[in-house]
């Protein structure tokens, strides 16, 4: 995360508020939407035949949206909840989460790329602005890569200073809030100290300095050790008892995200429709570095400008889902309010962003007739 908006130019114009948004509503209702169906499907099948702990209902938005690191972090809130199989169970659906991603979202881009859903090469006139340029020299390249390490510490260190700075003022907070910070993650802050990083970089001319290619190095090795490390710390005796209502709340999870992506962002976006509901589906199905992916995948020339618009959202989404303050706040809500009336709060808020972002469409397209 810290890495996420450290590669890309911040985004400027009049008209690029349009996109983002569009782009965070659809966010918006697919990690809703799964608080929605995993819900439904613990309410209304895994309890009455299974008998599972309704703080189940928050496993697709934590493995899915939040990936291996989110599910790391809610494990001791899940113990503390009474739900201490969380851990192991939430690291299992990130697994099958990443793998849906790689795998089916691979497949997608064939299928788009078949049926013609994938913008044409004509929109080469679209230009990358991003510094890529990496001398041959080697001690230029060591000195780069130095460089750009001590930035993604930088907005690293950010991260953790703001938290420990939130965690010392929690005794000022109610005691939700205080029982939220000390729950809450650092990387949505990582993601925020990269954004003032880039922007102290960029109005001081000095943006040369960070290079793509190595924060994409740096956020792939880091991604790679982080997923490998927590699939091997798997409970597999844990995952042979509990595979059926983990196969349950994968498939709706799935299902859901699929319908996010051929019905509310298709409607939703106007152009270059494809390579923003796919980088959308990697996001909710297996974290933001498996959208990228599927993104590189349907767009590998950067001839649209999906990039920058789909990591612009994340620095409003990240903070709130996969990972971020909903993530954290909504098994202390399941325990406090009741699954049934979590379920319907999320059904509402689903229902509410399908709208805004049919609204917002529509209004687009008066404004541009």
């Amino acid at each position: 995360f810290a890495t996420l908006m450290l590669s890309r130019p911040i985004p400027s114009g009049k008209g690029v508020w349009k996109p983002i948004a569009s782009q965070s509503l659809i966010g918006l209702l697919l990690g809703f939407g799964q608080y929605l169906v995993g819900g439904l499907a613990v309410i209304f099948f895994l309890i009455p035949f299974l008998h599972v702990n309704p703080l189940m209902g928050c496993l697709i938005e934590v493995g899915f949206e939040g990936g291996h690191g989110a599910a790391a972090v809610m494990g001791d809130s899940f113990s503390r909840l009474g739900f201490p199989q969380g851990l192991d169970l939430g690291l299992a659906m990130a697994t099958i989460g990443l793998l849906t991603s790689t795998i089916l979202g691979s497949l997608l881009v064939v299928i788009g790329r078949w049926r013609g859903w994938l913008v044409a090469e004509s929109a080469a006139d679209i230009k990358d602005t991003i510094h890529t340029d990496v001398s041959d020299n080697f001690l230029a390249k060591v000195r780069g890569i130095l460089i750009n390490l001590a930035f993604v510490g930088l907005a690293v260190l950010f991260g953790v200073v703001m938290l420990f700075g939130l965690r010392k003022l929690a005794p000022f907070f109610p005691d939700l809030l205080q029982e939220v910070l000390w729950v809450f993650p650092v990387f949505p802050l990582a993601l925020l100290g990269s954004l003032l990083i880039r922007y102290l970089l960029e109005i001081s001319g000095r943006s040369s300095l960070i290079s793509e290619q190595f924060q994409l190095n740096i956020s792939t090795l880091a991604t790679d050790l982080l997923i490998a490390t927590a699939t091997a710390s798997v409970n597999l005796p844990l995952l042979v008892k509990d595979w059926f209502p983990l196969t349950i709340l994968a498939l709706s999870g799935l299902i859901w995200n699929l319908i996010g992506m051929f019905v509310f962002a298709r409607l939703s976006f106007k152009e270059e429709w494809f390579e923003r509901s796919i980088a959308e589906f990697g996001n909710a199905t297996g974290v933001a570095a498996s959208g990228v992916l599927l993104l590189r995948l349907a767009d590998p020339e950067n001839l649209t400008s999906t990039l920058p618009i789909f990591s612009s959202a994340r620095l409003f989404l990240q903070p709130l889902l996969s990972g971020g303050l909903i993530t954290v706040i909504a098994p202390i809500a399941v325990v406090r309010l009741g699954l049934e009336e979590w379920t319907e709060v999320c059904g509402l808020l689903t229902i509410l962003f399908i709208i805004l972002s049919i609204i917002l469409q529509v209004g687009f397209a008066k404004e541009e007739v």
